[in-house]
């Protein structure tokens, strides 16, 4: 809802993606159009701005990883996410892969489905539990090529995952082939942001927590930078409010920007 509220609301848009008004179907956007007010109220626009701002930094970087060669890109935790379904790349320069619980996965074939959005020849469908099945072997299974480098975007997961499933998965990307990359976004622990910021966090945790899926994981940026340089990540790209705001949200007229509830880091080998 928040990317179908960002093409409808925002102008200009950070990302175009029509898909997503598809997806949410007209009952979605006539409920965007009908209470606008509390579209943007000033928590639901910081919150749009960094779902559509993760998402077009991690298709910015697949773009470049593509012209460098990289022939899979694999999406975790994929959601509703909707670039398969924009993939401006033929199916021999880009395989898609999402994966996903299966019951999610289940529930978004739906939306397409009603929604009339046709399977792309390049996409597959893995189904995969992160805290109790191997990524790896479900992505061979699926056609991925372990001798060859993917690149990853995990939008929207790592906070809710242990920090051992976390770890794994990191550990995972960085142990294919070089020129492998990845990036996700997370949280930074409440305690090192500022009252006001604890209080809006504190919010959004109670809420995700009632709904059951609690964040569970917290990452600080230097101590995360070390972790991935440990697990063999040479490159590194972490970007805050302030980095996002100046790339994305310069100079607006509508004051669309992102607030400090996450980060976004760009790691490759």
């Amino acid at each position: 809802m928040s990317r179908a509220a960002h093409q409808l609301l925002d102008h200009p848009r950070v990302l175009e993606d029509p898909v997503a008004l598809r997806i949410v179907g007209a009952s979605g956007a006539a409920e965007i159009r009908a209470r606008t007010l509390r579209f943007n109220a000033s928590l639901a626009r910081f919150l749009r701005a960094f779902v559509v701002a993760r998402s077009r930094i991690a298709e910015d970087a697949l773009r470049a990883s593509v012209e460098r060669g990289v022939r899979q890109y694999v999406v975790l935790g994929a959601g509703l996410d909707t670039f398969a379904y924009r993939n401006p790349f033929p199916p021999e320069r880009l395989q898609v892969f999402e994966v996903d619980h299966p019951a999610t996965q289940a529930w978004k074939r739906s939306r397409l489905l009603e929604g009339g959005i046709p399977l792309p020849e390049s996409l597959r469908f893995v189904p995969v539990d992160f805290e109790t099945d191997t990524l790896a072997e479900r992505l061979a299974a699926s056609g991925l090529r372990p001798d060859a480098p993917a690149f990853f975007s995990w939008l929207g997961v790592s906070m809710y995952l242990t920090r051992q499933a976390v770890r794994g998965t990191l550990s995972y990307v960085a142990s294919l082939p070089r020129g492998s990359s990845v990036v996700f976004d997370y949280a930074v622990p409440p305690a090192t942001l500022s009252l006001v910021r604890r209080l809006v966090i504190g919010a959004v945790r109670r809420h995700v927590a009632a709904i059951g899926e609690p964040w569970k994981t917290f990452f600080e940026p230097q101590a995360l930078s070390a972790e991935l340089a440990a697990l063999g990540f040479t490159q590194l790209e972490d970007l805050g409010p302030d980095e996002l705001n100046a790339r994305l949200f310069k100079d607006r007229s509508d004051g669309l920007r992102t607030g400090r509830l996450g980060r976004i880091a760009c790691a490759g080998t």
